[in-house]
């Protein structure tokens, strides 16, 4: 089984090609990503030197360099993480959002379709569906629920999603859509809410909270997220959408003062600041089609796994200097010269 997976060098994509390459050692996974600011090969050094992983280099808009891998490495399965994914970055540069997101999936769709890929899998997100009111706690997202974006990235991705929908209806190309909620856990680049908390409170620096930390999230391990994928691929129907969430629904100032607990530091680093633009209220997944159809469940209840993440920033204090001092930028630049 060959299994192209894009965006495997950053957050999601590095822990699935982990995940992958260690629970199936006779299939082969091929990297597929461009490097940017957020994917990091050291994401990928324990894995490196597996004989079942190949790394390409590539942007999933360079349709010639794409459609040259499709034809060399045959592949069975398409997996696209490939994403610029930060909701603030959409907000000051839309158009890089829709290139990638938009574009880059039509190629990879295009290259599934010429080369008989036999499923492409695309990894959305729960932002596509808009939010969900603070006071109504009955209310959650189901695969049946309207699209209702709030911002460029999530706009991005719902028309990707889309995209992929036609071509099975066109095309009748096997696709199958996630769309999971806000992750975390190892490998986490530093920009996002629980990782930039967690260095930050370590360094004993100011916390900044958009508005009042009263906006909900549903928090999903991301090995979780890698079991459920690899069941949707494996076992999943052709041209559906499964919605992937961890049933731990949090507020956001309850997950700072939950790692300012656990770093025994005080919750007066926390510092409000004026809140984002259409900032969604809460997101709330129902994933009882996946656990119904596929069996899957989730193994992390938020507490322990938010513990673990700590102690994995703790323990890899070399991968995250090497973020911040932007040293691991070296690498790609060595990537890009070889």
């Amino acid at each position: 089984m060959n299994i192209l997976v894009t965006g495997g060098a950053g957050f999601i994509g590095g822990n699935f090609c982990h995940y992958m390459v260690k629970k199936y050692p006779k299939y082969r996974i091929v990297v597929l990503d461009k490097l940017t600011y957020a994917g990091n090969l050291e994401t990928l050094e324990s894995i490196k030197n597996k004989s079942n992983l190949k790394f390409y280099k590539g942007d999933i808009c360079d349709r010639k360099l794409v459609f040259e891998i499709f034809e060399k490495e045959n592949f069975d399965i398409v997996v696209n993480f490939a994403a610029e994914s930060h909701v603030d970055r959409s907000i000051s540069n839309p158009e890089l959002f829709l290139q990638t997101n938009i574009l880059g999936t039509q190629v990879l769709l295009d290259a599934c379709k010429q080369f008989n890929v036999s499923r492409f899998h695309q990894v959305s997100t729960d932002e596509v569906y808009g939010d969900l009111p603070l006071d109504r706690h009955d209310l959650f997202f189901t695969e049946n629920t309207p699209i209702h974006t709030s911002s460029p990235y999530s706009a991005s991705k719902a028309s990707a999603d889309l995209l992929v929908q036609a071509y099975f209806r066109t095309f009748k190309l096997p696709i199958t859509i996630s769309r999971c909620s806000n992750n975390y856990g190892p490998y986490h680049f530093p920009e996002k809410l629980i990782p930039l908390m967690i260095i930050k409170a370590k360094n004993n620096e100011n916390l900044p909270v958009y508005g009042n930390g009263e906006n909900v999230r549903d928090w999903l391990h991301v090995y979780d997220h890698c079991s459920a994928i690899d069941l949707i691929i494996h076992d999943g129907k052709i041209g559906e959408v499964y919605n992937i969430g961890g049933h731990n629904e949090k507020t956001n100032l309850e997950v700072v003062k939950t790692i300012l607990k656990h770093l025994n530091k005080p919750e007066s680093l926390i510092k409000y600041v004026k809140d984002r633009p259409g900032h969604d209220m809460r997101y709330a997944i129902d994933p009882t089609k996946i656990e119904s159809d596929l069996g899957w469940k989730a193994k992390y209840n938020f507490d322990l796994g938010l513990i673990e993440t700590i102690k994995w920033y703790e323990d890899n204090q070399e991968w995250v200097n090497h973020i911040l001092s932007g040293e691991y930028l070296d690498k790609t630049r060595k990537k890009e010269n070889e």
